[in-house]
């Protein structure tokens, strides 16, 4: 029986290095990108939970007749405040979310821009700021 034996074949050192600076070029037009539009999809989820946790304080006045008031905050929506005959909740599916930076969202009521205010600082969790830092609100 013969056993065949093919010369043995690999990458040379060269073409390895070669190979390590294409990667290497690609991940950097790449990565910045990816990165940015995480950044945009963040502020995208946080103006849908903003949307959605509004439409809750909605219901919430529906039944109760008016909103939560600052000391009671979003936690009204899911756990019954005292002294509240009219509840109905809870009003959310979920325990009340925090923004994507794991920040708590903002809640006042009365507010300053309208009947209740709700917003997320951002990126940065300070007031103010620009892109990702900036402030996201139920008002704009």
């Amino acid at each position: 029986m013969r056993v065949c034996t093919a010369p043995h074949r690999g990458f040379t050192l060269l073409e390895l290095l070669v190979v390590m600076v294409i990667i290497g070029l690609l991940s950097a037009l790449v990565v910045p990108r990816y990165f940015s539009q995480v950044g945009k999809s963040e502020v995208k989820i946080t103006k849908a939970q903003i949307d959605a946790l509004e439409k809750a304080l909605d219901a919430y006045r529906l039944d109760v007749g008016r909103y939560p008031s600052t000391e009671q905050g979003l936690v009204a929506l899911e756990a019954k405040p005292a002294n509240e005959a009219k509840w109905q909740g809870p009003y959310l599916k979920k325990a009340v979310p925090v923004d994507p930076w794991g920040k708590p969202y903002q809640y006042r009521s009365p507010g300053e821009k309208g009947e209740f205010d709700l917003f997320s600082f951002g990126k940065d969790g300070q007031a103010g700021g620009d892109g990702e830092n900036a402030d996201i609100t139920n008002w704009n």
